[in-house]
């Protein structure tokens, strides 16, 4: 017991830069209490226990804003960071050295019984808001950006953004129109919707320098081209 609190404590503090002591984290930290009750409630859930199970999780719940079904399956190193409105449904696995922030959801499509929520790899960062929904793998050492919706399995090495969520680097490499590109900028989120807002503003400014172009040489030649064309309508209704 005293490993497994010394273990969740040490996560804490090599992923948590505000937290300065243990008592802080013992008694501040709802990610902590989330967590360490449910290795309780997950113990007696593998004993058949489900009344006292579930009785564990609601309490916890109550008391932290994190709702983690005693039957899902977390590893080690898992980490929470301001948890509330986290919700982890009941078939989930969660692999070793998982890191969740606020808002983020693991759940279930449809009322089919069994398997019907997803697989967490490990050293995996699941951003603020995101959505991770139905009974499929997520890869080790992937990356899902805040607010994206992830429905179908996501391969080892990749960072997930969007609505529905799509791959956007893999293997360290950039993926644009399904060809991968170097991206040395590894230390940023890629934005595909900034990006097309950023292209299209590109383009805008480029016509309106062809439109203020074609306008300025207008101007320019009015004073040549109107004269001619006034003598050649005078010239025309002399002859008529």
């Amino acid at each position: 017991m005293f490993k497994t609190l010394k273990r969740e404590m040490q996560v804490i503090f090599e992923r948590d830069p505000a937290a300065r002591s243990v008592m802080e984290v013992l008694f501040f930290y709802p990610g902590f209490h989330a967590i360490i009750n449910h290795r309780a409630a997950h113990f007696l859930y593998k004993s058949k226990l489900y009344f006292l199970a579930r009785m564990v999780s609601h309490i916890s719940r109550f008391l932290t804003g994190i709702e983690i079904h005693p039957g899902a399956r977390i590893g080690h190193g898992f980490f929470i960071d301001h948890g509330s409105g986290i919700v982890i449904g009941e078939t989930t696995e969660i692999g070793d050295n998982v890191t969740l922030y606020q808002g983020v959801t693991l759940g279930g499509t449809g009322k089919q019984k069994g398997k019907r929520h997803p697989t967490i790899g490990n050293n995996v960062t699941i951003a603020a808001g995101a959505k991770v929904l139905g009974s499929f793998t997520v890869g080790n050492n992937v990356k899902i950006g805040a607010g994206s919706v992830v429905l179908k399995t996501v391969p080892d090495n990749c960072t997930v953004v969007g609505v529905p969520g799509r791959i956007v680097i893999q293997d360290g490499m950039k993926i644009e129109d399904g060809r991968a590109e170097v991206d040395l900028e590894h230390h940023l989120l890629p934005d595909p919707i900034a990006d097309t807002l950023a292209a299209l503003q590109k383009r805008i400014d480029e016509l309106e320098k062809k439109l203020e172009k074609t306008e300025r040489e207008a101007a320019q030649n009015a004073g040549i081209q109107h004269p001619g064309w006034k003598k050649r309508r005078i010239e025309n209704s002399e002859s008529a």
